[in-house]
């Protein structure tokens, strides 16, 4: 009795890239994956973002900036609280006012002489030397010459008052609007040192954020370099696997006849697992 088995086996050249294929799998899996040069990065603080922070937290610039103003407004409101009261016009006073007094009152009474000498003078021409008239004449002269007198000096005097009054008020208008420019810069400066803080932040932030990007793009390119090989097996095996599916050969055995009954059992278990072996998963 003749008993053929048949088994279906991939050719010679697929048998081998199979084995190709493991070798290449098992070296691969074998080694531990290198994941440090992907692993996530931060890019570092820009230049631009240091000197932003250093520029904010130094003191005088960012930091207390405005003290300096303030310190200074609070000098000019001091000095000119100084120049309020009812006597700051006196140190505005000039020192050379009594010696003008002085010298004018002196010219005036020298000019104020000359008048009563020419009383006399007018007196004699007319013959009333020493009359009645004559008296009455030089009283008369004499009381508005001394009333004119006063009037000059306290003109002058009254001149001066204002003069040094005029000054003091000034001088405190001044002090208050320096006061007042102090306060603002106080605020003005601090928005600069703000603004020149914020465009050194924005221009760091943005080269921050592209060097990120460069370090994301470098991370992405080494994962994907890493994960190269397996992908490309990957690739391999799926492709092996339509290989096989359409390239399987044919393998014959035949049991010669007259077998002795034992024999025959044999090979027809041997035929039934054969076919056992052949079916898929058995393998």
């Amino acid at each position: 009795m003749a008993i053929t088995e048949t088994r279906s086996l991939p050719p010679q050249f697929v048998e081998d890239l199979g084995k190709d294929y493991a070798t290449q799998l098992t070296g691969l899996t074998s080694q531990a994956l290198d994941t440090t040069k992907f692993q996530p990065m931060v890019a570092g603080q820009d230049q631009a973002q240091t000197d932003a922070y250093n520029l904010a937290t130094t003191q005088g610039q960012g930091i207390g900036a405005y003290a300096p103003y303030l310190t200074q407004a609070g000098a000019y409101g001091t000095a000119a609280a100084g120049l309020s009261g009812p006597t700051a016009y006196s140190s505005f006073m000039s020192p050379y006012q009594q010696d003008v007094i002085d010298a004018t009152m002196s010219e005036y009474d020298t000019q104020a002489a000359k008048g009563i000498t020419g009383i006399g003078l007018d007196a004699a021409k007319s013959g009333n030397l020493g009359g009645g008239r004559e008296g009455v004449m030089r009283s008369e002269y004499q009381n508005k010459s001394d009333l004119n007198r006063a009037l000059l000096q306290s003109g002058m005097l009254q001149q001066g008052f204002q003069n040094a009054q005029q000054a003091a008020n000034t001088a405190f208008g001044q002090q208050q609007q320096l006061g007042a420019d102090q306060q603002r810069m106080a605020q003005l400066v601090p928005n600069l040192y703000g603004s020149d803080v914020a465009t050194l932040q924005q221009a760091g932030t943005g080269q921050q954020l592209q060097e990120q990007q460069i370090l994301d793009q470098q991370r992405e390119a080494n994962r994907l370099a890493a994960y190269e090989p397996y992908e490309r097996l990957g690739y391999m095996g799926a492709g092996m696997g339509n290989v096989m599916g359409g390239a399987m050969g044919q393998y014959q055995s035949q049991v010669t006849p007259n077998q002795s009954p034992l024999q025959q059992a044999i090979g027809i278990a041997s035929l039934g697992y054969g076919a056992y072996r052949g079916m898929p998963g058995n393998n």
